[in-house]
């Protein structure tokens, strides 16, 4: 069968039930993708009370979120090519059923070593966003196409802000169990819904899939972030940090010769050395970084105890609220940001997004003392985060053959993950360099708060940089690549069948 042929359904099928799946389509992915974020965050209210309700050590539980970090940053771009050679909504669906599968874990255990596991499945979620968003390119016109990708983009941060006031309801009224319990019936539904409303791309990328490529990438990735989320802990100069930075130095150069060589690699490497995508990638890394410091800070913040003379010593469930208009404003801007896009180009609203981000930190330095401008500093940098994280895959899809589109985005996804890997030990360095003892306990002062701030403020202004050296389109030029997209994919489609 003609893959590229227009769809039709089988005899007897109720002309309504075609149209309903195409229909829910985007909200059926969008959803998925803030899952996934639930997913990822819901854990965080718990970590303090983990030690008592399993029986491990702090350190054991710590590796609840790095279990996840690690796997998410091997599986997002090994996915992403599995997707583009396999079929998208098969891998998803996978995807998301590993996901549902790591909660039913984490529902019926208090082991520790299985809690780690199950975590270490449910990182095969990153993996959501960038499937969805070659999906996306793939089955919608271009005039709808921009705003579902920027939707999408968007999920992540909608997804974190939902997912901490959530768990801190379940885990203060509730059996911690059940917030996984919880997130294991709203994974069995999203799996069920993907498979019948969404449906499989035609667009694919023949070969053999490059398991060399993919080991080697997996173990350079585990030497770097467990160098870089364990450093604080164990000691930047300690032999084991500097083993690991050094692993992943010598896997990764000999990952980057094997993958020049190979027919088919997992990454292609000459297509990243391109202006527009390396740029990208290296922009995607500065946002990730500016943007969890966000998170990070002002959970710490705010329930800082009152006798800091900063601190308001809120609740978990509070933090989580302070958290939520952000959320609210993600969803919000999404559309903005598809518009400013088609207007102005991706880099434009990328650069702008990085900009928005920096008078963010502005606000938090002019005032982290009062409870509105401290929400108000956290809005405005979600706000950023938006418009810059909904440009990123436009520029991916505007740069990348229709064929490696989800491994591309899997790529980008991934120097994100690197950038708030990076941030959170950045930040964790300098509020610790910076803490008093209030009550006999160490407490980061006021001053290393700013310095954060200050400090991811920078690194936003880095990324306008970046964006703004990003090759451009003209809105026109903009417009007809689009269209050039669109029949690129129709033609791809025709030649592989």
């Amino acid at each position: 069968m003609d893959p590229s042929a227009p769809r039709t359904e089988p005899a007897g099928t109720p002309e309504t039930e075609p149209r309903l799946r195409d229909r829910l389509t985007i909200p059926v992915l969008a959803s998925g993708g803030i899952l996934m974020a639930v997913m990822q965050t819901v854990v965080v209210p718990l970590l303090p009370d983990l030690p008592r309700l399993t029986g491990a050590s702090a350190g054991a539980v710590s590796w609840m979120v790095t279990a996840t970090l690690l796997s998410g940053a091997v599986l997002t771009p090994v996915l992403g090519r599995a997707g583009d050679m396999y079929g998208k909504r098969r891998v998803l669906t996978a995807a998301l059923a590993l996901m549902t599968v790591g909660s039913v874990l984490c529902a019926l255990s208090s082991d520790i070593r299985v809690l780690i596991a199950a975590r270490a499945l449910q990182g095969a979620a990153a993996a959501v966003v960038p499937l969805s968003i070659s999906i996306l390119r793939d089955e919608l016109p271009p005039e709808r196409r921009g705003s579902a990708v920027a939707l999408m983009s968007s999920t992540v941060g909608i997804g974190a802000a939902l997912g901490l006031p959530l768990a801190a309801l379940v885990v203060q009224y509730a059996d911690w169990h059940t917030m996984f319990w919880l997130t294991s019936a709203l994974g069995a539904l999203g799996v069920t819904a993907t498979w019948w409303a969404v449906r499989e791309s035609p667009v694919r990328e023949p070969g053999r899939f490059d398991v060399p490529g993919a080991l080697g990438l997996a173990a350079g990735l585990v030497c770097l972030l467990l160098g870089v989320s364990q450093g604080g802990q164990w000691g930047w100069g300690s032999p084991r940090v500097l083993a690991l930075f050094l692993a992943a130095l010598v896997v990764l150069a000999l990952w980057w010769w094997q993958q020049l060589r190979a027919e088919r690699p997992l990454v292609d490497l000459r297509l990243v050395a391109r202006p527009r995508v390396g740029l990208s990638h290296v922009a995607a890394l500065l946002t990730g970084f500016a943007f969890y410091a966000n998170s990070l800070v002002t959970a710490q913040l705010v329930q800082a105890p009152k006798a800091t003379g900063y601190g308001l010593g809120l609740s978990i469930v509070a933090t989580g609220l302070c958290l939520l208009p952000g959320g609210v404003t993600m969803l919000l801007f999404s559309p903005v940001s598809a518009r400013i896009s088609a207007a102005r180009g991706p880099r434009i609203t990328l650069a702008l997004g990085a900009a928005v981000i920096a008078c963010g930190y502005a606000v938090r330095i002019a005032d982290s003392r009062d409870l509105w401008m401290i929400i108000l500093g956290a809005t405005v940098v979600a706000t950023g985060t938006t418009l810059a994280y909904s440009a990123l895959p436009t520029l991916i899809l505007r740069a990348v053959p229709a064929g490696q589109t989800a491994s591309a985005n899997g790529v980008n996804v991934l120097m994100r993950t690197i950038g708030q890997a990076t941030s959170s030990a950045a930040v964790a360095a300098v509020l610790v360099h910076h803490s008093g003892l209030v009550d006999g306990i160490p407490v980061p002062t006021l001053h290393g708060y700013l310095l954060a701030f200050a400090m991811a403020g920078a690194i936003a202004l880095a990324a306008c940089a970046a964006a703004l050296v990003i090759p451009g389109d003209t809105p026109s030029g903009g417009t007809r690549r689009a269209r050039g997209e669109a029949l690129g994919a129709r033609d791809e489609a025709m030649e592989g069948a």
